[in-house]
């Protein structure tokens, strides 16, 4: 199934029927990502007198409830709410679905200090401003072990200021990578590439959200997708998500 849309001047065409899942599936135990240290997801079904929720134990149905941590445990997106003292949520911050997207690949640049570091002047070799509403950030080397690495401790790779400075110069308003989180895991709780990417407190970008640990297969080539941003319902700064790419042509 096909539909056009008008961007600018130009129309475009997206094959809805060909979706490519950025999403990183939600698993019980620790087949998943794991960063900050946050406990591992947990599905286990309701008891309650003679009943069981699991086909698998006897019961008429399967009624499990879920534990995780959406920042900690996989693909999730998230809104100012997350470093704001305000009570933002995502469902009042993301109001839209489908967006423009351009996807990149680099590899983040090493330091002086040792970390890797995406750096500014390598988003302005990839991206010009207005060019995308959406950018997706795959990091190299990429291979499946991001599906269920190991990130707490690791001190991962991330984001600089001025690299997160430049995506607001050039209108981005939904940042997906493939790490998790667009901040150094310790940075004594400055959260710079946050604040800037959201200009908060003095010119918050309300509307704009960030989303971290999505997987980018290889198959998928750098360019322009349609992007279809799914998130769930909860009252909550950040929420599971699955964003969905399709290719577009004109």
């Amino acid at each position: 199934m096909d539909i056009t849309f008008v961007r600018g001047q130009k129309t475009y065409r997206a094959d809805l029927s060909r979706p490519v899942d950025l999403s990183i599936p939600l698993r019980k135990g620790h087949d998943n990502p794991n960063c900050f240290y946050a406990p591992p997801p947990d599905f286990w079904p309701v008891e309650a007198g003679d009943f069981v929720g699991s086909t698998a134990l006897g019961g008429p149905v399967n009624f499990f409830n879920v534990t995780f941590n959406p920042h900690g445990n996989g693909t999730h997106t998230e809104c100012v709410g997350h470093i704001a003292k305000e009570p933002y949520v995502l469902g009042e911050c993301l109001l839209e679905a489908h967006f423009f997207a351009k996807l990149v690949s680099l590899y983040p640049q090493k330091t002086d200090n040792g970390d890797r570091v995406v750096l500014r002047e390598q988003l302005e070799a990839l991206l010009g401003k207005g060019e995308a509403e959406a950018l997706i950030v795959r990091t190299m080397p990429n291979d499946e072990r991001k599906l269920n690495a190991r990130y707490s401790g690791a001190n991962p790779p991330y984001l600089a200021r001025e690299a997160a400075a430049y995506l607001v110069e050039c209108g981005v308003q939904h940042l997906l990578i493939d790490l998790p989180s667009v901040d150094r895991e310790e940075d004594e709780g400055l959260l710079q590439a946050h604040h800037t990417f959201w200009q908060y407190p003095d010119a918050v970008r309300k509307h704009c959200t960030i989303t971290e640990l999505i997987y980018v297969p290889d198959r998928v080539k750098d360019g322009y997708y349609l992007l279809n941003l799914q998130t769930a319902s909860f009252d909550l700064d950040a929420s599971p998500s699955k964003p969905l790419i399709f290719g577009i042509g004109s």
